[in-house]
């Protein structure tokens, strides 16, 4: 046989390889999935990096599939009334118009009825062209009871006994969904969070046979959050209404001693391996779960997705290779320090263009930008700089500029009222410090400004910070963080280096019970005495930072590296030569 018929056979395998669903042995479950901005089927942290996750698994050629749920009215789109109090309404949007309707049917049964459901595909395409499927669950069509085609309307919406009905969507009609596909061969199920985990039930049933070690030996389970909101349970007596009697049967089987359902249980009690999204979440979970074998896989951002135009074509010309091989972001050092502050500064300009655009603002360049954007929950204090407005203005003013933005739950009053005080206090000092809020919190504005901000605020009470990457995502783009040490930026911290801290170091805070109001103190003293003097008198100093941020912790914090983890410790793939 010749060269160019090895060649044409060997393309003939992989083809074969790529197209089949038999050869696809990793099957990853989220309840969001972001993949971009206008396909509306996340709310923030958990979709996106779900997104970013799969985004590396097509650049790495790793053979998995994504499934998730497609939401009709998206997360909800945001604005505010005159009391200053977010209002949300359904995001308009055509899934035909991003996503393929596939002929595919499953049925589960809920509430005594059979509910239909379907799916629709996206295919995310490699940067070497590998294509991974993401399927999007969908009840709301013809055939459906007029209550179960609302199951697939709102992301995280509705009562206990709907987010019930979401989940078994999930984790029962997926893997059906999955099976029906022909994804007859998958080795690991990985449910990323407790929504899946009604998957457990289905394998039993696929089985035909009681064996949770056979269960266990299938699935992965990732936490990512110690807040309870994220950790859904639900009592029997409730999940008796909806659930068929067999499933029942075997849900208190597996659960003995319990009078409802920890979705986080099922995920932890019946999977091979566990880990959570930091190394520091890791130690806070063994203790939540008294479960020491917890493992961590510190989360990460996807290169291709969260860099700026700019900064691509400077790591291209200066890093060939980067985007498959992030680590070789460490060499970012050698890049001419006046490339990356033009190359900074021209994402500035566009972030400047957009702030000018919806709120009519003029920001000036040339100010010291300070960032805050992510979900507007509490116990993330994006009000926490205006705790003393006197001295954040006797600090600030002319000096220091603002940009906010989030989405508080619909339901979460708390993050409404936060919201609320943070629009009020940005009125009070609006004559000395530029303040600006940018509604509509998305993938898109995420990126315009974690690219364009000079620095990056992040004041979550400790340890509720599972992770976090939106800082990643500035690291990315040259912006360091200034941030209190919970999460990944332990690991990534380095003082006057990478970044600065908010507050003492994790080891201190745990000797003693430690006064969070004294966090403000220490935000101020930095910016007065460090970071607004390094910016305007040390342009070099500036530079070298933001040289270092990018080497040290965008060369790391990928999901390129994540996925290549998972592979090692969790997927049982030999990672070498794909």
């Amino acid at each position: 046989m010749t060269a160019a018929s090895h060649r044409e056979l060997g393309s003939s395998i992989q083809q074969i390889l790529v197209s089949d669903p038999a050869f696809r042995p990793v099957a990853y479950l989220s309840m969001e999935i972001g993949v971009k901005a206008s396909l509306p089927t996340y709310s923030g942290g958990l979709g996106v990096l779900a997104g970013d996750i799969l985004k590396s698994g097509a650049d790495l050629g790793v053979p998995m599939v994504g499934i998730s749920l497609l939401y009709r009215k998206g997360y909800f789109d945001q604005s505010f009334n005159s009391e200053q109090w977010q209002v949300e309404k359904p995001v308009q949007w055509q899934p035909v118009q991003e996503l393929t309707l596939l002929p595919n049917q499953v049925t589960v049964t809920m509430q005594g009825r059979d509910v239909i459901i379907r799916t629709w595909l996206y295919e995310i395409t490699g940067t070497t062209g590998y294509p991974l499927p993401v399927y999007f669950l969908d009840t709301d069509f013809d055939g459906n009871h007029p209550d179960d085609r609302k199951i697939t309307w709102d992301l995280y919406g509705g009562d206990q006994i709907y987010r019930l009905c979401q989940e078994l969507v999930l984790g029962i009609g997926g893997l059906r969904m999955l099976r029906d596909l022909g994804y007859s061969n998958i080795e690991t199920f990985h449910m990323n969070e407790g929504h899946a985990g009604f998957l457990t039930l289905e394998l039993m049933r696929e089985q035909g046979y009681y064996d949770l070690e056979k269960v266990r030996k299938q699935v992965i389970f990732t936490t990512h959050t110690p807040i309870p909101a994220g950790h859904d349970f639900f009592r029997f007596d409730l999940v008796e209404k909806v659930l068929p009697q067999d499933f029942m049967y075997n849900l208190r089987k597996m659960l003995p001693n319990a009078d409802g359902v920890s979705m986080t249980e099922l995920g932890i009690k019946f999977s091979r391996y566990v880990n959570a999204v930091s190394k520091k979440h890791a130690e806070v979970s063994r203790n939540m779960f008294s479960k020491p074998e917890i493992d961590w896989i510190t989360n990460g951002v996807h290169p291709g997705t969260w860099v700026s135009a700019s900064m691509k074509r400077l790591y291209d010309l200066h890093i060939p290779g980067w985007e498959n091989d992030p680590g070789r972001l460490i060499q970012a050092i050698h890049i001419p320090p006046k490339d990356i502050w033009n190359a900074h500064q021209a994402n500035k300009m566009r972030l400047m263009a957009e702030i000018m655009e919806q709120t009519g603002r003029q920001f000036d360049p040339n100010v010291l930008t300070i960032g805050f954007a992510r979900r507007a929950a509490q116990y993330k204090r994006a009000d926490l700089i205006f705790s003393n407005v006197k001295r954040l203005v006797e600090i600030g003013a002319g000096r220091i500029q603002l940009v906010f933005s989030g989405k508080a739950h619909p339901k979460d009053d708390g993050g409404k009222a936060l919201l609320q005080r943070l629009l009020n206090a940005a009125q009070k000092v609006d004559d000395a410090i530029a303040v600006v809020f940018l509604e509509n919190y998305d993938m898109d504005k995420g990126a315009l400004i974690t690219q364009g901000v000079d620095l990056w605020l992040n004041t979550p009470l400790r340890p509720r910070e599972a992770s976090g990457t939106s800082g990643m995502k500035c690291c990315l783009n040259g912006v360091m963080n200034f941030s209190v040490l919970d999460g990944w930026w332990i690991e990534g911290w380095e003082e006057g280096v990478t970044g600065w801290s908010i507050g003492p170091l994790p080891s201190e805070s745990e000797l003693v019970r430690y006064d969070e109001t004294q966090d403000a103190v220490d935000l101020y003293n930095k910016l007065e005495k460090t970071i607004i003097p390094l910016y305007y008198e040390d342009q070099d100093g500036w530079i070298r930072m933001m040289q270092r941020a990018i080497a040290q912790d965008a060369s790391y914090f990928n999901t390129h590296r994540v996925v290549k983890e998972y592979c090692e410790k969790a997927y049982d793939i030999n990672f070498i030569g794909m």
